[in-house]
C-alpha cells in the first residue's frame, strides 16, 4: 500500500492558521477596550478611537485572511475537519468561537447605540474625580457661543491625561467646545502671537475674546471658560476698622478663601476703610460689612446709603450683640436696615435643637426660600451658621422695596434674647420673650426703582475660612455676592478642587476583575485550547 502523501504547503498552512488565532486573540482585545470606552471607563480622543477601529478592522480582516489561506493551503485537512470523525469536536470549538466573537459584536452594538438607556459613564475613583463636576457642567451648559481650546504640547510633554479632559469637556459641551493639538515648536511665530509663554499651555477662544489656562486642570479651565462668559471685571470690597475679619490669611477670622473663590470668578476683591476714606470709590460694586466689632459710625453708614440709593448693593454680616464689643451702643447700621428695608435684627442668639450637629450653637437651614440665591440649596446642601441670630421682617410703605427672606431654621430651635445670663443660671424658651422657630437666618431686598440691593445675614463667621467649606457655606455666601452683584449668570458656578487619588472599593474591585475575567480570559482560554486540541488530533490522524 502507497504511504501517505504528505502536504508540501502543511508548514504555510500552520503558519496561516497561526496568524489567524493570533487575529482572533487580538480582535477579542480590543473588542474587550470598545466596550470598556463605551461603558466610561476609559477616555479616548477622537484620534485614539480611530485607530481603535482601524485596529479592530484589520484584526477581524487578518482572522478571515488567515482561515481562507489555511483553507487553500490545507483543502484536505477542511475536507476532514468538515467530514471526518473530528468533525463534531473541531465543530465544538467553532461554534464556542463563533459565540465569543459574536457577544464581543453584539454587547459592542448595544453599549454604542444606547449610551441613553445605559446611564452615566461609570467612574470607581472616590471623588469621582474621573467625571467632570456638576459645577464645570454647568458651566459648559451655560456658554453662550462655542469654544476652541488649542493646546500647545510640544514632544517632551506627554498629553494623553490633556485629551482625556477635553474630550470630556467636548463631550458635554452639546457641541460648544472643541480643541486641537499644537506642537508649538512648529510655529513659535504663532504662539507668541497667542500669548503663549511656556509647553502645556491651553488657549481658550470664545468670538474675540480669549483665556490662557495654564495646565490642563479642570479647574484651571473651568475658571479659564467664567472669564469668558464674564470678560468684566467686578470689583468687590471689604469694611475694614471696625474690627471686621480681613483678607489676611494669617488671621483667625479670614475671609481669603471667599476672596481666592471670587478672584477665580474674575471678581476684583479690595479692603476700604471709610474711616479714612471721603467717599466711596466709583469702581466699587459691591461693599461686604463681615461681622464688625464695634458699629459703623452714622458718617459711614450715610455714605453706605447713598451709595445703594445710587445702584450699588451691600452686603451686610451681623454677628449678635453680646458675642461683639457692641455693648449698649447706637447701632446706625441696624437702624438703617430698618427703615429703608424692613429688615429686623433680632438680637438673640439662636439655639438649634434638630440634633443635625451636636452643638447647639450651630444654627442649620432647614429650608429655603425660591430665590437666585438658593439655587441648589436642599437639606443636602444645608448652611450652618455657629453663633447666629435671627431676622425679622416689618412692612414698610414703600412698594419699591421688595424683601426675601432666604433660609430658615428647623421648628425646633429658638432665639434666646437673654444674653447676660449669670453663672450657673438655666438657659430655656421663655414664651413672649423669645424668638420661636423657624427663624430667619438670611433676608435679601432689592429697591425696584434705585435697582439698589442689600443681602443679611444674622452671622460672619459662616463665611470665614474655617467654615467656608461646611455643606452650603461657600455656595451660599458666593451665589449673594453674585447675585449682589448682578451676575446671576454666575450663579452655581463655581470651581471645585480636584483629588488625583483613585480608589476602587473591594467590592468594585472584585466586580472589576470578575468582568475582566468574564469578556477576554474565559472565553479566550477556551478559543486557544479548543483550537490546540484541534491541532493536536489532527497530527494524530
Amino acid at each position: 500500500m502507497a504511504g501517505k502523501k504528505k502536504n508540501p504547503n502543511a508548514q504555510y498552512a500552520f503558519a496561516a492558521l497561526i496568524v489567524a488565532l493570533i487575529a482572533c486573540v487580538a480582535t477579542g482585545l480590543i473588542g474587550s477596550s470598545k466596550i470598556l470606552t463605551g461603558i466610561g471607563m476609559f477616555s479616548l480622543s477622537d484620534e485614539q478611537i480611530e485607530t481603535v477601529n482601524l485596529a479592530f478592522q484589520i484584526s477581524i480582516a487578518l482572522v478571515i485572511l488567515g482561515l481562507a489561506a489555511y483553507a487553500i493551503l490545507a483543502p484536505d485537512a477542511i475536507r476532514r475537519f468538515l467530514t471526518g470523525r473530528q468533525a463534531r469536536y473541531g465543530s465544538n470549538s467553532l461554534i464556542l468561537a463563533l459565540s465569543f466573537i459574536g457577544i464581543l459584536f453584539a454587547t459592542n452594538y448595544i453599549v454604542y447605540n444606547n449610551q441613553d438607556f445605559l446611564g452615566a459613564p461609570w467612574d470607581f475613583t472616590e471623588d469621582k474625580s474621573n467625571t467632570l463636576a456638576p459645577e464645570t457642567l454647568d458651566i459648559l451648559n451655560a456658554l453662550p457661543e462655542n469654544i476652541k481650546a488649542t493646546a500647545y504640547y510640544s514632544n517632551a510633554i506627554n498629553p494623553q491625561s490633556a485629551q482625556e479632559l477635553l474630550q470630556k469637556f467636548k463631550n458635554n459641551s452639546n457641541g460648544k467646545f472643541d480643541y486641537v493639538f499644537v506642537d508649538p515648536n512648529q510655529n513659535p511665530v504663532e504662539v507668541r502671537q497667542a500669548g503663549i509663554t511656556g509647553d502645556g499651555k491651553i488657549l481658550l477662544q470664545m468670538g474675540e475674546a480669549k483665556e490662557i489656562a495654564s495646565s490642563a486642570s479642570e479647574s484651571e479651565l473651568a475658571r479659564a471658560m467664567i472669564r469668558l462668559i464674564n470678560p468684566t471685571q467686578r470689583i468687590v470690597y471689604f469694611l475694614q476698622g471696625h474690627g471686621e475679619a480681613t483678607l489676611n490669611p494669617a488671621d483667625e477670622r479670614s475671609f481669603t478663601t471667599a476672596q481666592q473663590t471670587l478672584e477665580e470668578k474674575n471678581y476684583v476683591v479690595k479692603p476700604l476703610n471709610l474711616l479714612s476714606e471721603t467717599e466711596i470709590p466709583a469702581d466699587a460694586e459691591v461693599i461686604v460689612v463681615a461681622g464688625p466689632q464695634k458699629p459703623l459710625s452714622q458718617d459711614e453708614v450715610n455714605m453706605l446709603k447713598g451709595f445703594v440709593d445710587k445702584g450699588g448693593s451691600l452686603v451686610v454680616m451681623q454677628d449678635p450683640r453680646a458675642l461683639t464689643e457692641f455693648g449698649t451702643a447706637y447701632d446706625p447700621i441696624a437702624k438703617y436696615l430698618r427703615q429703608d428695608w424692613g429688615i429686623i435684627i433680632n438680637n438673640d442668639l439662636i439655639l438649634d435643637f434638630s440634633g443635625t450637629t451636636d452643638n447647639q450653637l450651630n444654627a442649620v437651614s432647614e429650608s429655603a426660600n425660591m430665590h437666585p440665591i438658593t439655587q441648589n440649596l436642599s437639606q443636602n446642601y444645608a448652611v450652618i451658621m455657629p453663633n447666629a441670630q435671627s431676622l425679622n421682617m416689618e412692612a414698610l410703605d414703600s412698594v419699591d422695596v421688595v424683601v426675601t427672606p432666604l433660609i430658615f431654621t428647623s421648628a425646633n430651635s429658638y432665639g434666646e434674647t437673654k444674653l447676660d445670663v449669670s453663672e450657673g443660671e438655666q438657659i430655656q424658651y421663655d414664651e413672649g420673650i423669645d424668638n420661636i422657630g423657624p427663624l430667619n437666618m438670611a433676608v435679601a431686598g432689592e429697591n425696584l426703582t434705585t435697582k439698589g440691593r442689600v443681602v443679611v445675614f444674622g452671622n460672619s463667621l459662616f463665611a470665614v475660612n474655617a467654615y467656608f467649606d461646611v455643606y452650603g457655606n461657600g455656595n451660599f455666601f458666593i451665589n449673594s455676592l453674585d447675585w449682589a452683584a448682578e451676575q446671576e449668570n454666575l450663579i452655581n458656578l463655581t470651581t471645585r478642587p480636584q483629588t488625583q487619588r483613585i480608589f476602587l472599593p473591594p467590592s468594585q474591585l472584585r466586580f472589576l476583575i470578575l468582568g475582566v475575567v468574564m469578556i477576554i480570559v474565559i472565553p479566550g482560554m477556551v478559543v486557544f485550547f479548543g483550537i490546540s486540541s484541534w491541532i493536536a488530533r489532527r497530527r494524530r490522524g
